[in-house]
């Protein structure tokens, strides 16, 4: 079947998915910011903790369904009299309830700035080596 993919996600987070049915994750980093964009509650989404750089056919990851999809801004102002400095960070909060364990057979898209996208298939508890 095929998802899109989000790279690069911490194995502890990829643990606490495995382990608990769910549990929202926060998206900062810029490739996985422009994959998450387009991803709507009720889809699909392949976890993997493989880099974007390193994702190849036999990758493994989790298959969690988005329940719920936020996008915030984070606005910090800082300054004196001197200078005056603001920074404005966007990032999206997803809220995923774990489906399965997949395996990568195909990589569609891993062009940084647009979405990473793959064909993955379910693994069997026997066949997650």
């Amino acid at each position: 079947m095929e998802y899109v993919a989000l790279t690069g996600i911490s194995d502890s987070a990829i643990s606490e998915l495995k382990n608990h049915q769910l549990r929202t994750i926060e998206i900062r980093t810029p490739q996985n910011f422009f994959t998450a964009l387009n991803v709507n509650v009720g889809d699909s989404v392949f976890l993997t903790h493989t880099t974007i750089q390193d994702l190849t056919r036999g990758s493994t990851g989790i298959i969690a369904k988005v329940i719920k999809h936020h996008l915030s801004t984070h606005r910090t102002i800082a300054g004196n009299d001197m200078f005056f400095e603001e920074h404005e960070t966007m990032m999206i909060r997803l809220q995923l309830q774990t489906k399965g364990t997949a395996r990568i057979s195909k990589v569609l898209s891993n062009e940084i700035g647009k979405e990473t996208r793959v064909v993955a298939e379910d693994m069997c508890f026997y066949e997650a080596r």
